[in-house]
């Protein structure tokens, strides 16, 4: 039984409010889906090639059965490693009546912008009294 209208922007709701307040959680939550069988297909094939290559490298050159276990193992990397997904995060803030708003700027987001040796000098600056 399909949801209604409402129900469907209930729960579209639900999430944003979910994704803006906690963002880990709902990435974690985030089911990454089925796995395309065109993935399956080249990493199979990928399999078999290599395994071709390395009986033959193994009866005639060394480097060619390398090269064979190299496309091998690729094949199979493909296989099990879940495409690379480019999401920001969250869009912003809930309102009550259920408008995204953009997240205003925060110190903390200059702060993940700077490197990791000047938050390193940072916090032994706080621990010694001297803060800048």
């Amino acid at each position: 039984m399909p949801l209604s209208e409402y129900e469907q922007r209930v729960l579209d709701q639900m999430e944003r409010a979910l994704t803006s307040d906690d963002p880990r959680l709902a990435t974690t939550m985030r089911s990454s889906g089925p796995r395309s069988g065109l993935r399956w297909v080249i990493a199979g094939v990928a399999v078999v090639v290599g395994l071709l290559l390395l009986v033959v490298g193994v009866s005639s050159e060394p480097l060619i059965g390398i090269l064979g276990f190299a496309i091998m193992f690729a094949g199979v990397l493909y296989a099990f490693t879940a495409p690379r997904k480019s999401e920001a995060g969250p869009a912003g803030v809930v309102d009550e009546d259920g408008k995204v708003t953009s997240r205003p700027q925060t110190a903390n987001v200059t702060t993940e912008k700077r490197s990791f040796f000047s938050r390193l000098e940072d916090r032994w600056d706080r621990r010694r009294g001297e803060g800048r």
